[in-house]
Order: C-alpha cells, then sequence, then structure tokens
C-alpha cells in the first residue's frame, strides 16, 4: 500500500468544479493535472456508498490517489464516556466510507487535553488508536490510520506526540501539516532547517518507510498566542511553504500532498509547481 512519487491535490471539490458532488470533484482535479483528493468528511459522512464506489471507480481510472479527513467533531479526550465512543465510532465509519472509496489514509484530529498532560493524553490515544485498527482489521478494512499534527496549544498533536501515538501500530501513521507545526510554533519553525528537522524525526522514529506513504497538509496559516486560528491562502500567509515543499521534495519524500488553503486548486498547483523544479 506504498506510493510511487508524490501525489498533489485538494482537501475536498476543487472550488472550480462546475458540480459539487465527488465524482465531478475528482474529474476537475483530474482536469487540473492535479492527482489527490481528500474526501471530507469534517462535518460528517456526506457521501453513500454507492457514490463512493463510484469514486473509487473513476479516480482509479483517471490516476486520482483519494484519502479522507474524518468528522471535526472528534475528541478522544473527552470527559463523557459516549463522545469518546462516538469519537472512536466515527473514525471507523469514516475509514470503512474510505476504503469503499479505495481512499489511502484516513486522518483524524485526536482531541483536546483537558485534564490530561501530555503523556496521559498520549497514552489514551494510543489506546483509542490500537482498538480502532483492530475494528477495522476485523472486518477487513485495511486502510491507513493517522492523526493529524495540530495548530493549536490546547489540541494533542504536536509532532513528537503524534509520533509517540503511531509508533509500533500497524496501519497507523502520522498526517504531518506544516501549516499546523508552524502555527503550534507560534512561527518560530518557519525555515529550510526546521521543514528538514521534521522528516529526519519522522524517519528516525518510524523508519524511511514513513517518508515513502506519507500524509502532508499544507496551506497558508494565521496564528496567535495560543495557535492556529485559521486557515489562509499561501500568499496571504507568513507560513515559508516554498521551504516546507522544498524539504518535501530534496527528502524525495513520497505519497500525498493536501492544499487546505481556501483557495484549494490554485495553491495546490503552487505546490505541484515546486516539486517539479
Amino acid at each position: 500500500m506504498n506510493f510511487r512519487g508524490v501525489f498533489v491535490g485538494t482537501a475536498g471539490i476543487p472550488n472550480s468544479s462546475k458540480r459539487k458532488n465527488t465524482v465531478d470533484g475528482i474529474k476537475r482535479v483530474a482536469e487540473l493535472n492535479l492527482n489527490a483528493m481528500e474526501l471530507e468528511f469534517v462535518r460528517g459522512i456526506n457521501i453513500s456508498r454507492e457514490t463512493a464506489a463510484r469514486a473509487r471507480e473513476v479516480a482509479r481510472d483517471l490516476g486520482v490517489v483519494l484519502t479522507a479527513h474524518a468528522p471535526y467533531f472528534i475528541n478522544l479526550l473527552s470527559d463523557k464516556s459516549d463522545v469518546r465512543k462516538a469519537s472512536i465510532e466515527r473514525i471507523v465509519e469514516s475509514a470503512k466510507v474510505a476504503y469503499v472509496a479505495g481512499a489511502r489514509s484516513v486522518v483524524f484530529h485526536s482531541g483536546y487535553y483537558g485534564k490530561y498532560v501530555s503523556e496521559e493524553a498520549i497514552k489514551i490515544v494510543r489506546e483509542a488508536l490500537k482498538h480502532v485498527v483492530r475494528v477495522l482489521e476485523d472486518i477487513g478494512v485495511r486502510i491507513w490510520v493517522r492523526p493529524e499534527t495540530m495548530g493549536g496549544l490546547a489540541e494533542v498533536g504536536s509532532l513528537g506526540e503524534v509520533l509517540s501515538i503511531v509508533e509500533g501500530i500497524d496501519m497507523a501513521l502520522p498526517a504531518i501539516d506544516f501549516a499546523h507545526i508552524y502555527a503550534r510554533s507560534i512561527g518560530r519553525l518557519n525555515n529550510s532547517e526546521s521543514f528538514r528537522k521534521v522528516l529526519e524525526e519522522v524517519e528516525r522514529r518510524l523508519g524511511s518507510e514513513a517518508l515513502k506513504n506519507s500524509h502532508i497538509h499544507m496551506s497558508g496559516i494565521e496564528y496567535g498566542e495560543r495557535g492556529e486560528r485559521a486557515h489562509l491562502n499561501f500568499d496571504e500567509s507568513g507560513f515559508n511553504w516554498v521551504a516546507a515543499v522544498e524539504a518535501v521534495r530534496d527528502f524525495k519524500v513520497e505519497g500525498v500532498i493536501i492544499s487546505e488553503s481556501p483557495n484549494l486548486e490554485e495553491d495546490a498547483m503552487k505546490i505541484l509547481s515546486i516539486l517539479k523544479m
């Protein structure tokens, strides 16, 4: 289930797609000479199994790699047991539909620290992830499950935390969001050396194969004293996205890069232009 090369695309249906549905979104991605699209389940799983199966066929025929993003309203560290249970179920259901669509990965946000310190939060999320992977394995759903690096300081999702969560778990790898890493550092990590160190740490902790099967998010971003505030387009942000893409290129990283900028395909095409240099 590894990649060959880098696939670049949009977080959801491109803005320029005339019809705002999954299949036409995939077709528009291909028309733009992009080759990846993330299925956005962020406000709920919004496609049927039938649509997912059709998306799989169209994406395969057009050479578009699909991934998926689980709903935002996931908190594996909630004080409420029903919220924790529902959060796990949302990841599982997202993975099941994504698998029908032929998606390679499903990304999720782990949740908020709340009363927990980092070490406790890592342990709790790690156990939840193990449970998700077991459930999926039992029903024959083989898809990479990926906690994401997060931009807000109240959220579980530093690079070190995410690597500790996935380490040693079958079918679990990180989703690396370079804009989130930049925002979480309050702008400190924003040059070639910083981005290279991110990739070096992934390789050191998880092995070189993790860089051959990556899932990366990029966007412009606004941050404040508590980290991420909002996604922006590249040109509106201080995030040094060019240096981040160059680091990915120079490390010969393979996998998917998804543009989460509001302009979606415009910044995706900018990413692709740097990769081709």
